[in-house]
């Protein structure tokens, strides 16, 4: 097995999910593991995962997708937790 193939996870197709924001539903499709991450940003901060979707919301700019701007938000959410660990050695 190559590095690459050992360091990929797993991965599934984007499910859709419907989320209400400021009164409106709409459809969100994110791969499995970014709404499972959501989730986990949203219990450790004390809020709802719909919450927090709609504060990502009102703060992207209106040329990104919510999407792209969830899966940005995780990311650096996650770079967040990796800086404040310090170097791994």
């Amino acid at each position: 097995m190559s590095d690459l193939q050992a360091a990929l996870p797993p991965m599934s197709a984007p499910v859709k999910r419907s989320v209400t924001i400021g009164g409106h539903r709409t459809s969100v499709s994110l791969e499995d593991g970014f709404w499972s991450e959501l989730k986990l940003i949203a219990r450790r901060r004390g809020e709802t995962a719909a919450a927090l979707i709609a504060r990502i919301d009102s703060r992207r700019p209106a040329d990104v997708g919510l999407a792209t701007a969830l899966r940005l938000y995780v990311l650096a959410d996650l770079r967040q937790i990796l800086a404040a660990r310090g170097p791994a050695d």
